[in-house]
């Protein structure tokens, strides 16, 4: 169906982030939009209804009508839910989510997808602000809520679009990548671990998406990709563009240079096969941020968007909410909300925070909330990813029954791993019992640094309150 014969799409499952975020754009677009959802809650909710968009609560084969010309199926919608059995027995069309964003958003636009196991949201956020900052209007859907816009999306005024691309399947009659639908003219690759237990066997199937994702770049485009991850190593090979490379290293294309860490910044000079071509001020914690903005710059600048302009957007970028957010401080104790929930994004968070409080006692505090740190698969590597806390505080897995008894992580015995190592650690199951324990036992100048793919019960705010 061509798009100029569409008024009214519906989104099965439209709180998702994602489907949320297309919500919006395809309003903005001019089109009529009404969906569904069986968790109506914010902040998806609140973003949908200020935009005026209504949400039927629940699947109901009633809310399928004839005034319907397409339905888009969010990837956790299963094929015989109520409602896309109606779309089917009336014969409406429906595409997921990924393939409508290429066909109203991406097709005839310059697509910028940014890729990996870490650092996506973050860094797609930092690519879409310097690309704003350079008076590029840039369309953009990232999977965290960007300050500086005060949204997740943004419809295009000009040739870009910036994605966040993540590997994840894509619908139940697609269980291929969501990233294989985003027509990438660019791209950043910023690491590749295992990860989403759910869907993918081991470290090789992950690569193997990662390798088909590789082969869609515009040949007259380019890749970007970290220089010290060895496992793009071989999946960077199956790109038909220019590869580049950036990181810390002095073998890499783009070198990250005289980095430090002071008055809340993370400073560094950025130079292209051994030449100067910017110093660049970030007001984000952590040496995996400043890649992260080296990588956006590095795009940026490839692009051919002004040096100084790239800097000032940087300079001036607010975060992302949930990403190292310092949502609180009371009584000399600061509250932090992040996302971390794979072993080496808890290991960088914790790091990035000794930086910045050097003299702190760092707390950590973690929920096994999605669907891989929630099984077995890092029992081995969770310790090791708590050393740099001087506290660490386990909970109990978040809907336990959702993984089979034999699949499901241990906290208990992660916890007994960390004393081992010779570090303070406690599994306390439930909220009230960790607000209660760091409330007892907290100091000025105490970090909290809490740690779930979810909201975790408020316990940003009931720990606050109680301090």
């Amino acid at each position: 169906m061509n798009p100029k014969e569409i008024k009214s799409i519906y989104l099965i499952a439209i709180c998702g982030t994602g489907m949320a975020s297309l919500a919006g754009l395809l309003q903005k677009a001019g089109y009529r939009v009404t969906g569904s959802d069986a968790n109506v809650y914010p902040p998806m909710s609140t973003l949908l209804a200020n935009a005026g968009i209504a949400i039927k609560p629940g699947y109901h084969k009633e809310n399928i009508t004839g005034e319907i010309d397409l339905v888009v199926v969010g990837n956790a919608v299963s094929k015989d839910n109520e409602e896309v059995l109606a779309v089917q027995a009336a014969d409406i069309p429906y595409i997921s989510l990924p393939q409508a964003l290429s066909r109203f958003f991406l097709e005839g636009r310059k697509s910028l997808v940014v890729t990996g196991t870490h650092g996506k949201t973050t860094t797609a956020a930092l690519l879409s602000w310097v690309f704003e900052a350079c008076g590029q209007k840039p369309g953009f859907m990232v999977g965290g809520w960007l300050k500086n816009f005060d949204t997740n999306h943004q419809r295009p005024g000009g040739d870009w679009f910036i994605t966040e691309g993540d590997e994840y399947d894509t619908a139940f009659f697609d269980k291929g990548p969501k990233f294989l639908h985003y027509r990438p003219y660019a791209a950043i690759l910023t690491s590749i671990e295992f990860d989403h237990a759910d869907i993918f066997r081991d470290l090789d199937h992950i690569k193997e998406a990662f390798r088909k994702f590789m082969g869609i770049i515009d040949p007259k485009g380019f890749l970007l990709v970290e220089i010290s991850d060895k496992n793009t190593k071989d999946v960077v090979n199956h790109a038909p563009c220019e590869v580049e490379t950036y990181g810390f290293s002095d073998q890499a294309d783009w070198q990250v240079a005289d980095y430090k860490f002071e008055d809340g910044h993370g400073r560094f000079t950025l130079n292209h096969h051994g030449q100067e071509v910017g110093r660049f001020h970030l007001p984000m914690i952590g040496r995996h941020n400043v890649l992260n903005a080296a990588a956006a710059a590095a795009l940026a600048l490839k692009c051919r968007l002004p040096a100084e302009a790239v800097a000032e957007g940087l300079k001036n970028f607010q975060g992302i909410k949930r990403r190292q957010e310092v949502v609180g401080e009371k009584n000399g104790v600061t509250v932090i909300d992040d996302f971390a929930h794979h072993p080496t994004a808890i290991h960088l968070t914790l790091e990035g925070a000794k930086d910045a409080w050097p003299g702190g006692r760092i707390w950590a505090v973690f929920e096994p909330r999605s669907a891989t740190s929630r099984r077995k698969v890092f029992e081995d590597s969770l310790p090791e990813s708590f050393k740099l806390a001087d506290r660490t505080i386990i909970a109990d897995l978040f809907a336990p029954d959702k993984v089979k008894p034999e699949e499901r992580l241990d906290p208990k015995k992660v916890v007994a791993a960390i004393k081992e190592k010779g570090r303070e650690a406690w599994f306390f199951p439930r909220v009230a019992e960790i607000v209660d324990f760091i409330a007892e036992h907290q100091q000025p100048g105490d970090v909290v640094i809490i740690m779930s793919s979810g909201g975790f019960d408020g316990i940003h705010e009931k720990l606050l309150d109680r301090l």
